[in-house]
């Protein structure tokens, strides 16, 4: 919120960016005024490391002082717009590339009342960050993301060498660790009861064919299995796993599939078995 309100550091930042006579004095004193003592997570500097810091964001992590030096003009990006048409319109692959999401100039200024170019987004650096950050939210909303973490293996940049000091202490900087914690205490992996019904019914498809309904047959077959109440929780909608329980349930599931195979196989082969017998006493 302290960012991205109406009032938050980046509308600060793109109204000073905007503004002529702005300046680094007048962005921080800005800065200052709108959220100094409204939010808790800004604050003025720390004397260090950086004595000319302007002001300080309180993270999850670690207190961080700003140096605002030049932010305003670095932000302009005063890249003509023509410039960047003749650029994509050229013959080096590479800069077409680099400048394929850039609009470039429009083939057709529209104006509304005034003669003013209507707004459709800004010019800044940091208004194309927010519409990038904004369409890229929008994207993970939709789907279920995956993250991978990457960790420096060793410091000497050799290939298989590993220094398990090193990359622990990356774990635990990183939240890794943390995180794994906060998992094992909860129920992070859940499941609807239809589904659990559908995937899990073979452990106990007798109890689950009188069940009431499809919690109560829920229950039924986490009863079967005999596993431990601390290790799930029923919901209204959906059955809680801890971590590492829906694994357990898949082998489970897979040693039952292969009984039931194994059966089916030897009433098979024992058919055959017998109908051959049968074959060769009828020759005699």
């Amino acid at each position: 919120d302290m960012f991205e309100k109406p009032m938050g550091l980046l509308a600060i930042f793109e109204e000073e960016s905007l503004f002529p006579k702005a300046t680094d004095q007048t962005f921080s004193a800005k800065l200052m005024d709108n959220l100094l003592g409204k939010w808790d997570s800004f604050s003025k500097p720390l004397p260090r490391p950086d004595p000319d810091a302007h002001f300080a964001v309180i993270h999850y992590a670690a207190t961080v002082s700003y140096n605002l030096s030049n932010w305003l003009e670095k932000n302009k990006d005063p890249l003509n717009d023509t410039i960047v048409e003749m650029i994509k319109n050229g013959g080096n692959d590479l800069l077409i590339q680099c400048f394929a999401d850039h609009p470039g100039q429009p083939a057709e200024t529209k104006k509304d009342d005034g003669g003013r170019k209507k707004k459709g987004g800004g010019k800044t650096v940091s208004s194309y960050f927010k519409n990038q950050l904004d369409d890229l939210m929008s994207t993970l909303y939709k789907t279920e993301p995956h993250f991978i973490r990457c960790v420096v293996p060793n410091t000497h940049k050799q290939p298989g060498g590993v220094e398990p000091g090193l990359i622990m202490h990356q774990y635990q900087c990183n939240g890794v660790l943390a995180g794994i914690a906060i998992c094992r205490k909860g129920f992070p992996n859940k499941m609807t009861y239809p589904e659990f019904k559908s995937r899990y019914n073979i452990l106990a498809a007798k109890s689950v064919a009188k069940a009431k309904n499809d919690k109560a047959a829920a229950n039924v077959v986490l009863d079967v299995i005999k596993l431990d109440k601390e290790k799930y929780r029923l919901g209204h909608t959906k059955v809680f796993f801890r971590a590492g329980i829906l694994g357990y349930m898949e082998e489970v599931r897979e040693e039952r599939i292969g009984m039931v195979l194994a059966w089916l196989q030897a009433g098979a082969r024992g058919k055959s078995a017998r109908m051959h017998f049968k074959k060769l006493q009828d020759q005699k």
